[in-house]
């Protein structure tokens, strides 16, 4: 347990060893609702209210009936329908690619999650554009940055309230349609839980996936043995994901938390409102897993990358199957892939929550 201070200069407590993570991920002393907390900081305050009521604000049982309201649409078994249309965006991306060097991030890796998760909810292709700028905003970690994230956010709460009202009066059959059913004709959710709610699945549902694609593809250019481990069919794409999951997660934070009550984590006592910081990425490279700093996809998988308990990350099996068929894609489509850079020269997304790669030039 290290006591520290955000970016914005707010007090906060950060877990590092794996089985204090684990276990705080299932505390119940520990809230998400953020009404618990007692420091606030410029960062944390900067999300408007009017889309605070969302899975990652939220404890049982509020949690727990907005969960189950959009389940559903993200269970291994809806998700595998979706095969066909990814693979066909997927591929659709690579084609575009005629010229090298070529980023993937900006050609496969940030388009791919954000037209997923948008057909998904039902946002049309001409609206899509500012949503990347708009979770980037969010996203800032500079301790100046509330201003930009605040404007960007009520431009996606604006969006969001006209498709809603658009899609009241003409349903449209998607997820997004199911929630507003959900509100107007059964009361399981509030207009305000709504609205959150379609922001978090449309910010949520694309980042973490983005980056995922990312550092799996990166892992594979930095280790070539595992590269053509997976070529030749001895190691599944899915290995490598879950490798890299461990070993370079997209998110390096679980969802800040506030202690109900005085607490004690790793023998350390922990005052009743104190902000609490779940550090995924240390516990990742935790002691108990051998050689945790080797990137080793044949270990069993055994890592917090999509976090534990009751908040273990909803669209886990949506981006599984978006990056596994991204990887074996560039995989087939490419068969002399390399850097074209050293690595050194890679850039990374400048943020403390985050760990994404701002582009991945390669040649073949």
């Amino acid at each position: 347990m290290h006591r520290t201070t955000t970016p914005d200069g707010a007090p906060v407590w950060v877990v590092t060893r794996y089985q204090d993570v684990r276990a705080a991920l299932t505390e119940p002393r520990l809230s998400l609702n953020k009404a618990n907390a007692r420091t606030v900081g410029r960062y944390q305050s900067s999300m408007p209210p009017e889309l605070d009521a969302h899975l990652l604000n939220m404890d049982p049982p509020d949690h727990t009936r907005l969960r189950r309201l959009v389940a559903k649409a993200f269970t291994a078994r809806h998700v595998e329908n979706l095969r066909p249309r990814i693979q066909a965006s997927t591929d659709e991306l690579l084609n575009a690619i005629t010229d090298q060097p070529a980023d993937l991030m900006q050609a496969l890796a940030n388009p791919l999650p954000m037209v997923v998760i948008c057909e998904l909810l039902g946002i049309p292709a001409q609206d899509r554009r500012d949503f990347r700028t708009w979770t980037n905003s969010l996203l800032g970690p500079a301790p100046d940055a509330a201003v930009e994230s605040r404007t960007a956010m009520r431009e996606m709460h604006r969006y969001l309230l006209g498709i809603i009202a658009a899609k009241r009066a003409r349903p449209t059959g998607d997820l997004l349609t199911a929630m507003i059913e959900a509100h107007d004709e059964r009361d399981s959710l509030s207009e305000s839980e709504l609205v959150a709610m379609a922001f978090l699945i449309l910010f949520a549902g694309y980042d973490n996936t983005v980056n995922l694609i990312g550092n799996a593809t990166l892992a594979l250019l930095l280790h070539p043995e595992v590269m053509t481990a997976v070529r030749d069919g001895h190691t599944p794409v899915r290995a490598v994901l879950e490798e890299t999951l461990r070993w370079n997660p997209p998110s390096t934070l679980g969802v800040r938390r506030f202690a109900l009550e005085d607490l004690t984590i790793g023998g350390v006592d922990i005052p009743a409102g104190a902000r609490v910081w779940v550090s995924l990425i240390s516990a990742n490279r935790d002691g108990q897993f051998e050689e945790p700093d080797r990137f080793r996809p044949e270990r069993t998988p055994a890592h917090l990358g999509f976090g534990h308990g009751i908040h273990y990350c909803l669209g886990a099996p949506l981006a599984r199957l978006e990056s596994e068929l991204a990887l074996t894609s560039v995989l087939k489509r490419f068969p002399d892939l390399q850097l074209a850079v050293p690595p050194d020269n890679l850039a990374w997304v400048p943020s403390f929550h985050r760990r994404g790669l701002m582009g991945l030039p390669v040649v073949w």
